[in-house]
């Protein structure tokens, strides 16, 4: 589920870093779900559900495999407030989301472009991008630059968090 090198770094590369998102967005609200595409193993998503029991956490995964392994991970953890979406997020019906997270789903365009029906004017956008983090915000059109800033990563001092708030448009 996640790279062989990473295992040794587990708490650190997956969890901690999982767990850092939680201080860029505010305060999420518990009334709006916390959107995480493509889940895979479960980070940041199961982490963020494990830290905020009270807030509802919605896993976007397509592959069969990793959503058998999410599932597994969920009930086992007792997290009645993660609910898993088995497929394509194409597919997933529309609701309001109070935080996007995304963790090496997609460049940043597509994904912004994929997940645009679940943004409100007050979602908070948190995209893990590692080294790719400011090339990926200056390749956006340059009226809309301004919705996003990038943040150090706390745990790799090579990566880089975009942060956003806001509805995202194909139109600006």
């Amino acid at each position: 589920m996640v790279a062989k090198p990473t295992l040794s770094k587990i708490w650190q590369r997956h969890i901690a870093d999982s767990a850092q998102l939680l201080a860029l967005c505010d305060t999420p609200s518990a009334s709006q779900p916390w959107l995480d595409l493509g889940s895979g193993a479960g980070f940041p998503g199961v982490v963020i559900a494990a830290m905020k029991p009270d807030m509802p956490v919605v896993l976007v995964e397509s592959r069969k495999r990793r959503v058998e392994w999410l599932s597994r991970a969920v009930s086992l953890m007792g997290l009645e407030n993660c609910r898993i979406e088995g497929t394509r997020l194409e597919n997933v019906e529309v609701f309001d989301a109070g935080v996007i997270s995304a963790r090496a789903f997609a460049p940043l365009d597509r994904l912004l472009a994929l997940s645009a029906r679940f943004s409100t004017r007050s979602t908070c956008w948190v995209l893990p991008k590692g080294r790719s983090a400011a090339q990926e915000v200056s390749e956006l059109p340059k009226n809309r630059r301004a919705m996003f800033h990038v943040e150090q990563s706390h745990t790799d001092s090579e990566a880089g968090i975009i942060v956003g708030r806001g509805k995202w448009s194909a139109k600006a």
